[in-house]
């Protein structure tokens, strides 16, 4: 009896571990098909984010698909920063450490300005880095239409 009782934890560390998995296992079916629909998309605890042309979604991952899903064009963005515990970093030498990881889309209208959380740095700067260069092309590409 005593050694059941030794066991008894661990069994339920146990399940509670294979619970916690298979919740985490559906938020990222559910964003692979939500995901679908995009050109690029990327998944992290935080948050959603996908790019289909000159919009952006995002929004905050569940296991049964993304919820307060935002969207906002590239063509209100007048600057995106990469913000690593709230100050700005530079894109091509990210830090290699921060509590806070953020990307921020800065709009004409400040109010309209959108932060999308990351966990990883190195991710960061590389989303941050494609859609500066998708931006800095977006004046080309109008003059052409």
């Amino acid at each position: 009896m005593e050694r059941g009782l030794l066991w008894l934890p661990l069994l339920i560390a146990f399940i509670w571990l294979a619970w916690q998995g298979s919740k985490e296992y559906q938020k990222v079916e559910s964003y692979r098909i939500w995901a679908e629909q995009f050109d690029r998309a990327k998944y992290d605890i935080y948050a959603v984010l996908g790019q289909k042309d000159n919009n952006i979604t995002w929004g905050k991952p569940t296991p049964k698909g993304p919820i307060n899903l935002k969207t906002f064009s590239l063509l209100d963005v007048k600057e995106i920063n990469l913000l690593v515990d709230n100050s700005i970093a530079d894109i091509k030498t990210p830090p290699i450490k921060g509590r806070s990881i953020q990307l921020e889309f800065i709009t004409a209208e400040p109010a309209k300005s959108v932060s999308i959380p990351f966990t990883e740095i190195p991710l960061a700067a590389k989303w941050a880095e494609y859609l500066q260069g998708a931006l800095q092309n977006l004046p080309a590409e109008q003059n052409q239409s």
